[in-house]
């Protein structure tokens, strides 16, 4: 391949559970070494949630490839219809949702990459500047259920 691109096929993906909310997840971009933007999957099962959380310097743009996109952002609750997408600021506070019962597939870009985030920084990180309150709390459209899952039982 010449040098200069990278072309990332399905095969290439590995998907994992994220770390605190156990969503699958597959990052397109972390074979290519790029720090200015990320790019992910996520898949996120009936009655799931991501952390609810901001961005330091990170714009993100959320598109949903299959099934209805929901989120809060701010205050307010967006649905996203399949092919549609939406745009979110660093500053304000977002977590994807999924209270149907269908799985929902986002790809989430976001740019400027957080280089603090990546695996091996040497940095310390403020948790706080993205966290600014409990990242797992779910929304109230999923009063009653609970995620991630109880693994125990």
């Amino acid at each position: 391949m010449p040098a200069g691109y990278h072309l990332i096929t399905p095969e290439d993906l590995t998907w994992r559970p994220s770390n605190m909310m156990k969503v699958p997840n597959a990052d397109y971009l972390e074979r290519t070494g790029s720090e200015k933007m990320g790019a992910r999957l996520w898949r996120m099962p009936p009655k799931s949630a991501n952390t609810l959380h901001k961005h330091i310097r990170a714009e993100e743009f959320y598109f949903v490839l299959e099934g209805t996109g929901r989120m809060r952002i701010g205050d307010d609750t967006v649905t996203v219809p399949k092919y549609g997408g939406v745009w979110v600021p660093p500053e304000l506070i977002r977590q994807p949702f999924n209270d149907t019962d269908e799985e929902v597939l986002w790809l989430i870009f976001g740019a400027p990459e957080e280089l603090e985030f990546l695996q091996g920084s040497k940095s310390q990180m403020d948790l706080s500047l993205i966290y600014p309150s409990d990242p797992t709390v779910l929304p109230k459209e999923l009063d009653g259920f609970e995620w991630p899952p109880n693994e125990d039982g």
